[in-house]
């Protein structure tokens, strides 16, 4: 005789509403640029709901999956946010709150940071960082700019030469990486309003000459895409995007997108596709017919900002290939979420399965103001050790299998 409970047709109703409601919050995952199944707009109110640093128990260590170990690569950073691997091995990090570039070693491989220089220092809230033959690009605020420097001791050879301009303000973070070939340099910067209609460099790629020539927008559409990078086995561009708030806790989801040129992607007139916002005037319904669905969906509010694509042999083969990405954390969101760095599979260059938690443990209660971190930069070190900034706590943790 089957021991299944009898459910009433009440509870039977009452599940189901339960599961389209969690299929309608849950919208994440890739989507094969097919067009997603969103909720309603102001399905929930629109909250505001900022996190709270607290400090941690005294040992507190990020959770990692079976397998894997945690521990404090270096400390006592003012907004440490950025990371970058030197073509020499050495440790690139964007200390933004301190207006410089430090240089970090593990010259004893002993699992930490054990010398720090700063490469160049009064900046204006410097972020993305990325090299080209003797040339270390650093994306400040207002500016795009670069220094000589030998790429044997990451020792500066001059000083900065300023190499393209970039509107202050709003979105204040300048992602920077080169395309596959070095001739161009490709530049994210974000908006400056949720859903303002703004200069064309805004809300978009732009892409450059190596010395900032001949720039011109390579991608549009794109509210804040905070992370760019390469797919290694394509050497297609990718981006990471925080979308616009005020829709309610579930609406519209983060995203990670390869990135085509000329491709429009929806803001501020539609997000997720053809999803109309119906708060921008005046509308442009020709943008809206042509806007692409991104490849990745991630959580609403998630805030998704710096990822790497994981190439080395020390993590498990699920690994390979794969895109690891640091979640900064909702605050338009009456329950906390992100707040992590999740794993997206790849196979082929292309996303393979959905989004999986990777590096948690920052929220002891996502009902709560308080979070003992925020994941911002993702980078693997030498070796294959995964490092993770974190402008909360101010520190920079190293993942590693056991």
């Amino acid at each position: 005789m089957s021991l299944r409970p009898r459910i009433t047709l009440p509870a039977c109703i009452t599940l189901f509403l339960m599961m389209i409601s969690n299929s309608q919050a849950q919208v994440i995952g890739i989507t094969g640029g097919k067009k997603a199944q969103l909720p309603a707009p102001y399905a929930t109110r629109s909250a505001g709901n900022p996190p709270e640093i607290i400090e941690a128990p005294k040992g507190f260590l990020p959770n990692v999956p079976e397998g894997f170990q945690v521990n404090l690569f270096a400390a006592k950073f003012e907004e440490p946010r950025w990371l970058a691997v030197a073509p020499n091995g050495d440790i690139f990090l964007a200390e933004s709150g301190a207006g410089r570039i430090l240089v970090l070693r593990d010259s004893h491989h002993t699992g930490g940071a054990h010398e720090q220089e700063v490469f160049a220092s009064g900046l204006d809230r410097p972020f993305g960082i990325a090299f080209h033959e003797n040339f270390v690009y650093i994306g400040n605020q207002n500016e795009i700019i670069r220094f000589a420097y030998d790429p044997k001791t990451s020792k500066r050879a001059g000083e900065k030469e300023h190499i393209l301009d970039v509107p202050r303000g709003g979105h204040w973070t300048r992602s920077l990486v080169f395309s596959a070939d070095g001739r161009h340099l490709f530049v994210g910067v974000g908006s400056d309003s949720n859903i303002g209609i703004e200069p064309p460099i805004r809300a978009a790629i732009t892409v450059c000459d190596p010395d900032g020539k001949n720039a011109h927008v390579y991608a549009s559409g794109l509210r804040n895409a905070v992370g760019i990078g390469l797919e290694p086995k394509t050497g297609q561009l990718w981006a990471s995007v925080n979308e616009r708030d005020g829709l309610g806790d579930d609406l519209p989801p983060d995203y990670a997108t390869s990135v085509r040129e000329g491709g429009f992607y929806g803001w501020p007139y539609s997000y997720i596709g053809d999803y109309v916002d119906d708060r921008v005037k005046p509308q442009r319904p020709d943008l809206v017919a042509r806007a692409i669905v991104p490849d990745v969906l991630l959580g609403a509010h998630v805030a998704a900002l710096q990822f790497t694509f994981y190439l080395s042999e020390q993590f498990p083969e699920k690994y390979r290939g794969g895109m690891f990405l640091a979640e900064h954390g909702s605050w338009n969101r009456a329950v906390r979420q992100g707040y992590q760095v999740v794993f997206i599979p790849f196979q082929n260059g292309k996303p393979s399965g959905n989004p999986e938690p990777f590096l948690t443990g920052f929220v002891p209660d996502p009902k709560q103001t308080g979070v003992y971190g925020r994941p911002v930069g993702v980078t693997v070190a030498p070796g294959g050790s995964l490092l993770v900034s974190d402008d909360g706590a101010g520190v920079i943790w190293r993942v590693s299998k056991k």
